[in-house]
């Protein structure tokens, strides 16, 4: 008979029963019969050898829009938890509900049970799920995170987009070089071996061939091994720190740059402020989802408005602006919905933002075009070029 494991409440505490029945509906009777309340059935497996697999990764956009759903339908959050446990197939998804129901179960707030899993989810939705507890609309809040989050994934689609054709050109471009240097210039070399005045191009490509037939599983294997270091940097923090500033610093990707910073962190700070988070709380929030060199700006402006002074003027004067959004700061200040304003800030640089993709994808797309076609274009020339100097000769 299977063995299950019960995760179960029992005069208020947690507790995990085995026991032995025909399935987890039967397993669930026995600890209601008991009285107990079931928190989680798991069916014990005999071990089996398998090869290691990636653990899976927790679904919170889904989990929040299930979630969202139940709220809406009228299920308290314990219910509405506990029922996508229950739905879940077990892995990751499972565990984690599971372990947020025990924790509401033993009293903590919703917040409280989503910060105790930090690894799963992110501070700032913690922080939105704490906002709305105070004015008690969790749902509209987590329609909001969502919201969020959808911009964000649509800006990085759209970064992602545009580079995916200057890597497609670079990838062709670098297979046809190398091809007609491993395979066509030794094969083209092998007709000039024999003259004996060659031009300064055809004497390159003997060389050249010369070098392929003596070290050519080295040179390869040394590509290879380029190309192996290169993609394990580009994978290090500190590789792509130290690349990230020297990019930044042409003016044109640094403006871009900007717009982005700068829209993420008004729409995190207007969903904060419509949770009804405090201004102070809601900077600091804000301010963790931008890069490291911006937290000075961020810690500067927290304590200038402190001590009183306006949040138009304290973001222009750390560099957190624009002069369209340091105006519409202004506006949004004396008119009382400084929320809305953050939003409309935000979407004001998505604009200018989607503007500048377009036209990185529309100029640097045909560029990157010349560039590669004119290598490729030399090595042909430089092909050819000794057969047509030699059929000179011979017609002179």
């Amino acid at each position: 008979m299977p063995e299950f494991d019960i995760q179960t409440v029992r005069e208020g505490k947690l507790q995990t029963v085995r026991l032995q029945a025909a399935n987890g509906d039967a397993a669930r009777n026995q600890i209601r019969a008991a009285g107990g309340r079931v928190l989680s059935v798991r069916r014990r497996h005999r071990l089996h050898l398998s090869l290691p697999s990636r653990k899976s990764k927790f679904a919170l956009a889904l989990f929040i829009q299930e979630l969202n759903v139940l709220l809406d339908a009228g299920l308290v959050v314990v219910e509405a938890v506990e029922a996508l446990r229950d739905k879940a197939p077990a892995g990751t998804n499972r565990d984690v509900l599971a372990k947020l129901a025990a924790s509401m179960y033993q009293g903590h707030v919703f917040s409280r049970a989503l910060e105790q899993q930090s690894e799963v989810f992110p501070p700032l939705l913690v922080a939105t799920v704490m906002s709305s507890e105070q004015s008690g609309q969790l749902s509209l809040a987590l329609r909001r995170y969502r919201q969020y989050e959808h911009h964000i994934e649509t800006i990085r689609k759209r970064v992602r987009s545009a580079l995916t054709y200057p890597v497609i050109v670079i990838g062709i471009g670098s297979v046809i070089l190398l091809f007609m240097m491993f395979f066509v210039i030794p094969r083209f070399a092998s007709v000039f071996e024999s003259v004996v005045n060659l031009p300064t191009s055809g004497r390159v490509m003997v060389w050249w061939s010369d070098q392929v037939n003596a070290h050519g599983a080295g040179i390869g294997v040394g590509i290879a091994g380029f190309l192996v270091v290169a993609v394990l940097l580009v994978r290090t923090k500190q590789f792509r720190a130290a690349a990230g500033s020297l990019l930044w610093r042409i003016p044109q990707l640094q403006e871009q740059r900007t717009l982005f910073v700068l829209t993420r962190f008004y729409r995190t700070l207007g969903m904060l402020l419509m949770g009804g988070m405090s201004a102070i709380v809601s900077i600091k929030l804000a301010g963790g989802v931008l890069p490291s060199d911006y937290q000075r700006s961020v810690d500067r402006s927290i304590g200038s408005i402190k001590e009183g002074q306006s949040m138009s003027m304290v973001f222009a004067q750390n560099e957190l602006t624009t002069p369209v959004a340091e105006r519409l700061l202004r506006v949004g200040e004396q008119s009382g919905e400084l929320a809305a304003m953050c939003e409309r800030i935000a979407q004001f640089h998505d604009d200018a933002l989607e503007r500048a993709i377009e036209m990185f994808s529309k100029v640097f797309g045909p560029i990157l075009m010349l560039v590669v076609g004119g290598l490729i274009g030399v090595v042909v020339f430089l092909l050819y070029m000794p057969i047509f100097e030699l059929a000179g000769n011979i017609s002179g």
